[in-house]
């Protein structure tokens, strides 16, 4: 797919990858909308990449069919959406204060697995009636964001490795359902990303996290994670994968 003039959407664009990956598209002459909760964040970035800011919560039909028509209306329709808004949650099934809440455990799903899924349908809705381009005939791409929580989850990660799990699962099924429309389902699941989430950490402990990826030796960057989702924009063969971004790395229990 060309990426000049074509429109995305990206969610969770105010920060960390999905900030990145506006970035990075709109350097390759893609017209951008930030969709995310976080407004002036997400406004200052749209306002450094010429793009746009739209109020979304992703969990609610509502909003994200508002915000898919507000950003039709400003940039036109989108055949690029690019899921990176979630949450991290840890706490373990059962610990000291006994099982851990339902409620925080749907929200995690709620938030990552259902959110992605919402945005994903209606997305690609908003892309089934538009002129097919190029030899392959596409309409348009959408890349998920999972983890490799999803495969090598962590003790106190039941929540969150659900709902990555989610979406690598619904990767496929997806792909080859909107295959006859010309749409494509990719997925990225990061290792460690360097993110604002670690700046929290101690000295120490970025350390060990550094030390159990295996090459290289260092935590990943946002901008590898756009990177990956330009190269699967723009080949337009990668369809119904998730691609681990990860340096190798394997999760320990703890």
């Amino acid at each position: 797919m060309e990426t000049k003039n074509t429109t995305a959407i990206v969610s969770g664009g105010a920060s960390g990858m999905g900030a990145a990956t506006a970035r990075l598209l709109s350097k390759s002459g893609v017209k951008v909308a930030i969709f995310d909760k976080n407004m002036s964040e997400a406004e200052k970035i749209a306002t450094d990449i010429n793009g746009i800011a739209v109020n979304c919560d992703v969990t609610s039909e509502e909003s994200v069919i508002e915000a898919i028509k507000t950003a039709e209306a400003k940039q036109g329709p989108a055949r690029i959406c690019v899921n990176c808004a979630g949450i991290i949650k840890s706490k373990r099934m059962n610990g000291q204060q006994g099982p851990m809440p339902l409620d925080e455990f749907r929200q995690v799903i709620e938030v990552n697995l259902i959110g992605t899924f919402n945005l994903m349908r209606i997305a690609a809705a908003s892309m089934i009636p538009l002129p097919p381009l190029g030899e392959s005939n596409e309409r348009g791409v959408i890349i998920n964001t999972a983890s490799v929580a999803a495969y090598e989850g962590q003790i106190g990660q039941t929540a969150y490795s659900a709902s990555k799990g989610g979406i690598v699962g619904l990767t496929l099924p997806a792909a080859r359902e909107l295959a006859q429309f010309g749409i494509r389902v990719m997925t990225i699941a990061p290792g460690l990303v360097d993110t604002p989430m670690f700046d929290k950490l101690t000295p120490e402990a970025r350390a060990a996290l550094v030390s159990s990826v295996p090459f290289p030796k260092r935590l990943a960057y946002p901008t590898e994670y756009a990177q990956l989702v330009l190269h699967i924009i723009e080949n337009t063969m990668l369809n119904g994968e998730v691609i681990r971004l990860d340096g190798a790395l394997r999760m320990q229990p703890k």
